[in-house]
């Protein structure tokens, strides 16, 4: 045996796993993170009643939350640049909190509006951080994987709250299903503070493991403004990927309970079930497309055949959702509905990692923020346009029409704009 197969062997032999520790911490956040975001759609048969909201006085509260988004997300890009994910992560997790708590003082549609506001401020650094995290923690091959695991906390988020929500209501009211959800960020936030580091700092971490995760070619950690960044087209390709599926999934996470509660007759003890099941569905999705694409990677075939490949099958499983208005059964259109929200996560877990596939390391982040702050003005029109259709025609067709051509419009504007996803040609400062 020569010293570089010996070698080689001894390396793996003590790579460790810590790596997947900083994924569950980002899992246990990005489902907080949904907690507190889904909340307002949960709610929203109790304080319409209460408070006599139309669909358009609903819309406009979550479209203040998506004008935060879109502000806070190309904000939080930077900070988490700057910070790096430790700190920014924190920052963001402490906005949303005190936002989210807040809520539980609100009058009215005005209060509402504000709270929403600063928790859209706060929410939108979580996903800069998380894959600021995952770029910094896993090599290219394992990204795609990483992101797709902490993006199922997104669902399991989902699943939590119409189960656990309309309990606390029941027990004691929604004022107080806010207070109490606010506990788990200031519990979550105390474990991230004394467990997280950068790789290169942590006493945890092994030399093997070290290796592995720094085993792609160095690149530049050089800070990139935006005004280089938003001359190139994969700034584009991601950006305008988010603008075409995020507000579909916005759609689904403000509207779906409102949707299953009126076609199929629920009230807030029944219908948690169906909606928790849904995102049950969907978390399978979230990560099965980061294994799928990583599968294949490690398989021989490009980034470029796996990413794509791997939305392209997601676009397609999102297209019956487009007749499920049509379903009587309630069970059947959970499953229809559910294929959709897993095919969105396969899909966005994929199009998560095109900025960490084409862009140098200090540019992730920002790439990342613009992307999100784009998808968040997409939302915005979103939110005014489902208020509008459903006040004028009390039909959701038109929604879910829009719901099940998105991705395949998607993926067609990532190929046009990178076809190869080759690395980006970002020019000198």
């Amino acid at each position: 045996m020569d010293a570089g197969t010996s070698g080689t062997i001894g390396q793996t032999a003590k790579v460790g796993r810590y790596r997947w520790v900083v994924v569950a911490l980002l899992f246990a956040a990005t489902a907080i993170n949904y907690v507190d975001r889904q909340m307002i759609g949960v709610l929203k048969p109790t304080l319409s009643a209460e408070f006599g909201w139309s669909e358009s006085d609903f819309a406009g509260i979550v479209f203040w939350f998506q004008v935060a988004y879109a502000i806070g997300y190309l904000s939080f890009g930077k900070v988490v640049d700057a910070l790096g994910a430790r700190l920014g992560y924190t920052v963001a997790i402490v906005i949303w909190t005190i936002s989210h708590m807040a809520h539980g003082f609100a009058t009215g549609i005005t209060s509402f509006a504000m709270a929403r506001f600063g928790l859209g401020v706060g929410e939108s650094g979580n996903f800069p951080a998380g894959i600021r995290a995952v770029t910094d923690w896993f090599p290219q091959k394992e990204r795609a994987f990483a992101i797709g695991v902490f993006n199922a906390g997104a669902n399991v988020g989902a699943i939590v709250t119409p189960l656990l929500v309309p309990l606390l209501v029941l027990w004691f009211d929604w004022r107080m299903a806010f207070f109490v959800t606010g506990l788990f960020g200031i519990i979550w936030l105390a474990v991230w503070w004394a467990v997280y580091r950068h790789p290169t700092e942590h006493p945890r971490v092994t030399p093997g493991e070290l290796a592995y995760i720094q085993q792609d070619p160095a690149d530049p950690v050089e800070q990139i403004g935006w005004s280089r960044l938003l001359v190139v087209k994969e700034t584009w390709a991601y950006a305008l990927g988010k603008f075409l599926i995020d507000p579909i999934w916005w759609f689904f996470l403000f509207w779906l309970p409102g949707y299953l509660f009126e076609r199929y007759d629920l009230d807030l003890k029944t219908f948690g079930l169906p909606l928790a099941a849904i995102y049950l569905i969907s978390d399978v999705g979230s990560i099965a497309g980061g294994w799928m694409s990583s599968k294949l990677i490690k398989a021989g075939r490009t980034p470029n055949f796996a990413r794509k490949a791997t939305m392209l099958l997601s676009a397609l499983c999102v297209l019956p959702i487009w007749f499920v208005q049509s379903v009587d059964n309630v069970w059947i259109a959970v499953l229809v509905i559910g294929l959709a929200t897993a095919a969105h996560q396969a899909f966005s877990a994929n199009l998560y990692t095109l900025p960490s596939d084409v862009f140098p390391r200090g540019a992730v982040g920002s790439v990342v923020g613009i992307g999100g702050t784009v998808g968040a003005f997409g939302g915005m029109g979103m939110a005014l346009f489902a208020g509008y259709i459903l006040d004028a025609t009390h039909s959701y067709e038109v929604l879910f029409a829009i719901c099940a051509s998105a991705y395949l419009l998607a993926l067609l504007v990532v190929h046009v704009l990178s076809p190869r996803l080759a690395q980006a040609r970002v020019k000198a400062a």
